[in-house]
């Protein structure tokens, strides 16, 4: 019965953990599956982008009307850019106050992204939509654009890509990507980590998968 009884609870456990939702989860954005030059909108919203791409993740994620996405021309795209972390596509602004991402629902303990630039920028968190209320944190983002030049993809002006990350209180609702219009862009923007792209593997998942089965034939083993 002690064993029945762990296996329950197990299974129980498994279930809650599989049940989080999806803003108290580690995302990352990479902008694939957008067209070139098409606005994301709500294609994180489960929704579409604004030329028809999607439905894409259900994230609660909301993007404002002058953030774009682009393809590197290596791709077919009219991207100027290389080496990009998640090859094609990233995100950049041709006018407004750059991209503008909402996330409603709310998030915490901080996030992180890769940029480059041929401009200064910044990056603002705010506890507000829109990039309204209480500042929760700023980034500085210094030019970085061909740091350590143009290596490993051949084509491409915007071939260094750094990473970066900012942890903060409080819980963020919007953050505004800024710097110069079509001279800054970026990708895997991620959310529930100061590490860009980290998505905790599902290995504890699988881990507790396996104790189960290995339990639950242990379990039968006693009764037969």
């Amino acid at each position: 019965m002690k064993v029945r009884s762990v296996v329950l609870f197990l299974a129980l456990a498994l279930a809650v953990g599989f049940a989080v939702p999806a803003s108290a989860a580690t995302i990352v954005l990479t902008f694939e599956g957008l067209q070139n030059g098409e606005p994301i909108l709500d294609f994180y919203n489960g929704g579409l982008g604004g030329m028809g791409s999607g439905p894409g993740p259900a994230y609660g994620i909301v993007f404002g009307a002058d953030s774009l996405a682009l393809i590197d021309a290596d791709n077919g795209g009219s991207g100027n850019f290389a080496n990009e972390p998640s090859p094609s596509t990233v995100a950049f602004f041709l006018s407004g106050p750059g991209v503008i991402m909402n996330v409603p629902g709310g998030f915490t303990t901080g996030f992180s992204f890769f940029y480059s630039a041929n401009s200064v920028g910044s990056v603002t968190v705010y506890d507000g939509l829109d990039g309204t209320g209480n500042l929760l944190a700023t980034l500085p983002l210094a030019l970085n654009w061909q740091n350590g030049g143009c290596v490993g993809d051949p084509t491409g002006l915007y071939c260094n890509w750094d990473p970066i990350g900012v942890a903060f209180g409080g819980t963020a609702l919007s953050v505004n990507f800024s710097g110069g219009a079509n001279f800054i862009a970026f990708d895997d923007v991620t959310l529930g980590s100061t590490t860009p792209g980290a998505v905790p593997e599902p290995g504890s998942l699988l881990l507790l998968g396996t104790g189960l089965v290995g339990l639950g034939r242990a379990w039968r083993k006693r009764r037969g």
